[in-house]
């Protein structure tokens, strides 16, 4: 039976576009399609949907267009273990066009797909026949979300409480037997009656879990640990009710099923802890906001607020949107932007951003971004989707844990079939197959990974760096050469005057003065760093007439009976100006731009002016250096000057004078061979080809600028040191990582032979069992004592 699907399609400019598609489409074998410029959709008709599909989204790419994709975030029940995970990726990833990514950290799906082939109601509808509950991410509120975690923990505590309740007269019962004292035996009937209870009860979700993962025709934790405890129980059962010569297991059917409940319940309170970075930040956004309505203030919440709407920030509370200063004066803290504890002090003019503290006065603020537009909404988007993605490390537990339940399974049968044959004693036999059942835990394998990438990138944000993906987590401490910008990146992207020399006998505040005023109404880059440094030096503007701007040479006025001009070397010449030229060669091989002030026909003073390297780069490139790393300068700015920022910061590899497309060459080269992990650090805007090349690119961006799509990590604190700290929690998060699946691999190694031999009780193996999950998130959780360094200059 045929399916029509239609698809939007990106990249056609015109309706011959739309024409040739069409006819690449209709090449396709089986294949009867329409291309519609106007609404930029494809409409097919398909034989075989899951068959034909992918060959037409290809035909698509490869004839220039893109098929347009759009991501949910889908929220998922009943995941109990990695072959859970495995299980819904498995079905998802089966429908066509989906990509579906799975953490059970965050118990999120994270899934991109092409709409018109497949919806939101599909992959819920397909989740949903997995024998999994799922509904879309809806993000809340903070105290909303911490409300409904804490009701969740608050009845798995109770029913956790009850279960060990019932089974404390069998930790008595077997207390008395390793004492001796038999007296102290429960009588069958109510050992009966207090395991059923914590079997059928407080086990209840546990069977509920193992019931639809069965029904899906798949296996997880939950279907071990119900087969373990439920085989004893029934067993035990069977022994009372036909008075066999056998002994009971109700008290290990029982502890084991309340250990269990115990490991989950202790892993909840973990894992929510190895989210508490994402907390924080959530929590930094205030409620409402102080609102400007007809001459008065009212308290609105934030979420009324519109672009354009006049708000107060009074001291000590936080900006509740991105926005402007109209007036006031005020330090505030963004430490939560930028990881930086410093005030900044805020004025007239000014950017203010969501979430940052105000310290001293009170602001007067115009709203520019609301909503998911500011910048604090765009860090959580972030740090979310990169705790939702996965690292190429988990690969490996991935598959182990695809087949890890079904071979746990075999494993049990043959404890029982070989310890039976062997001694034939069938009570004992039983009792080792079921430690088997218990011990197994896919559960640390598939927590080994997103935990630690949680706490990491919640970290990372904390900091100012945001790592967009697992993978960019794992990839930073791989990186072995370092690919810089210059402007921008080792400089601060503005020029500022370096060097002042004036005339033998000038005072300094009347060539101040005199410079102040000339440049003191023009918006060139090289006057505003005049009129900045003579205003530091304590400068006041002089009184000039007869004003007047030379584009491209300088400016010119008269101050009293002199003539007055202020410009380029060139344009000193052009007016018969003698030039100091010992001074300004010297000065221009340095890279210094030199601007020179005249009065009455002669120079009175030199101003040497240049790009200005960041404070911090010379230290951050020696930190990076020290840690093995190779670092190449790669600049559009000539020789001369890329040479003097090179000296000033101590890099011996520069490539000057380069075009953004020659800086993706230089990368290409670098990255030739396979044999390097290239990094790239630049300011995002001209260095995109080359960020979007390197193996792991760092994008430097303050404020509103974190929203730059080619970089892999983004530095917000706009210091190197950032990247300095990245690489240093990149290392630290991925050793979590292995250390996490050493223990989660060595436990089962160790503990499923064990049990299998009858060397571990299956009380001893569900606590054994109950504590793997929790001892893998609890190292994870040691990440947090991971520092971004801050006193760079001690």
């Amino acid at each position: 039976m045929s399916q029509i699907i239609s698809f939007p399609v990106a990249g056609m400019s015109c309706a011959s576009c739309a024409a040739r598609l069409e006819k690449v489409l209709n090449r396709q074998q089986d294949v009867q399609a329409s291309v519609n410029f106007a609404t930029a959709r494809a409409q097919v008709t398909l034989e075989d949907l899951a068959t034909q599909l992918p060959p037409v989204l290809e035909a698509v790419r490869h004839a220039g267009f893109t098929p347009e994709t759009t991501s949910v975030d889908l929220a998922l029940t009943g995941l109990t273990c990695a072959s859970c995970v495995n299980r819904v990726e498995k079905v998802l990833n089966a429908l066509p066009s989906v990509q579906a990514s799975v953490n059970l950290a965050t118990e999120r799906a994270h899934v991109s797909f092409v709409p018109g082939v497949v919806d939101a109601a599909d992959l819920i509808a397909r989740v949903e026949k997995a024998g999994y509950g799922a509904s879309l991410y809806n993000q809340q509120a903070p105290d909303a979300q911490n409300a409904q975690h804490e009701a969740e923990w608050r009845g798995e505590w109770r029913n956790f409480l009850l279960s060990a309740v019932l089974s404390l007269p069998f930790v008595i019962q077997m207390l008395g037997m390793l004492l001796g004292e038999h007296t102290v035996m429960l009588p069958l009937w109510c050992q009966f009656g207090l395991a059923g209870l914590v079997q059928l009860w407080c086990g209840r979700a546990l069977y509920g879990g193992a019931f639809h993962a069965l029904r899906a025709g798949a296996a997880n934790m939950d279907v071990l640990v119900v087969m373990g405890t439920g085989i004893a129980f029934v067993f035990s059962t069977v022994v009372m009710a036909f008075g066999l010569d056998q002994p009971v297991y109700f008290e290990t059917s029982a502890l084991v099923l309340t250990l269990v409940l115990l490991g989950r319940l202790l892993e909840a309170r973990a894992k929510a802890r190895a989210s508490a970075g994402m907390q924080s930040l959530m929590h930094l956004q205030p409620r409402t906001a102080h609102v400007e309505q007809n001459g008065q203030w009212v308290d609105t919440p934030v979420e009324q607020l519109v672009p354009g709407n006049v708000f107060m920030v009074r001291p000590g509370e936080s900006v509740a949107v991105d926005g402007t200063v109209l007036d006031g004066r005020s330090d505030l803290d963004e430490a939560m932007l930028t990881g930086e504890s410093a005030p900044v002090t805020k004025t007239t003019g000014d950017r203010v951003f969501a979430g940052t503290l105000n310290q001293t006065g009170a602001l007067r603020v115009q709203a520019t971004k609301v909503g998911a537009q500011t910048v604090l909404s765009g860090i959580v988007r972030m740090v979310e989707q990169a705790q939702g993605s996965k690292a190429s490390v988990q690969r490996l537990a991935d598959r182990v844990a695809a087949v890890f339940v079904p071979a746990v399974l075999v494993l049990a049968l043959l404890a029982l079939g070989v310890g039976w044959a062997l001694t034939g004693h069938f009570g004992a036999s039983l009792v080792n197959a079921v430690s088997v059942l218990v011990i197994a835990c896919p559960c640390s394998l598939g927590l080994a990974t997103p935990t630690a990438i949680m706490v990491g990138t919640g970290l990372g944000a904390q900091a100012g760096i945001l790592f967009r993906n697992a993978d960019a987590l794992e990839q930073a401490r791989k990186m072995d050469i370092l690919v810089t910008d210059k402007t921008g990146t080792l400089t601060i992207g503005r020029p500022g005057v370096v060097q002042v020399q004036l005339a033998p006998g000038e005072d300094p505040h009347t060539v101040l003065g005199l410079a102040y005023a000339l440049e003191q109404s023009s918006e060139h880059p090289l006057a505003r760093a005049i009129v900045a440094y003579a205003t530091a030096q304590g400068a006041v503007p002089a009184t000039i007439t007869d004003f007047n701007a030379i584009p491209g040479r300088g400016v010119q006025a008269r101050m009293g009976e002199k003539d007055a001009q202020l410009g380029s070397l060139s344009y000193m010449q052009q007016i018969g100006c003698p030039i100091d030229r010992t001074l300004t060669d010297g000065w221009q091989a340095r890279g210094q731009t030199i601007v020179a002030l005249a009065l009455g026909g002669r120079v009175v003073g030199y101003f040497g002016l240049a790009d200005q390297v960041r404070p911090e780069a010379q230290m951050a490139i020696a930190a990076l250096r020290s840690e093995g790393l190779r670092v190449v300068m790669l600049s559009g700015d000539n020789e001369r000057a890329a040479q003097a920022v090179a000296r000033q910061v101590r890099i011996d590899e520069v490539v000057a004078g380069v075009l953004p497309e020659g800086k993706a060459a230089q990368i290409t080269r670098l990255k030739a061979g396979g044999q390097h992990c290239v990094g790239m650090v630049g300011d995002g805007i001209n260095d995109a080809p080359a960020l979007a090349l390197a193996d792991v690119s760092f994008a430097i961006g303050a404020g509103a600028d974190i929203a730059l799509e080619t970089a892999d990590v983004v530095l917000v604190r706009s210091q190197l040191t950032a990247l300095v700290d990245a690489v240093s929690l990149s290392r630290a998060t991925v050793s979590k990582i292995r250390q996490n699946l050493f223990f989660a691999f060595i436990y089962n190694i160790l503990g499923l032979p064990l049990a299998a031999f009858g060397l571990l009780s299956p009380v001893f193996a569900g606590a054994a069992m109950a504590m793997s999950s929790v001892s893998v998130v609890s190292n994870s959780l040691l990440l947090n004592r991971w520092k971004a360094r801050r006193s760079w200059g001690a």
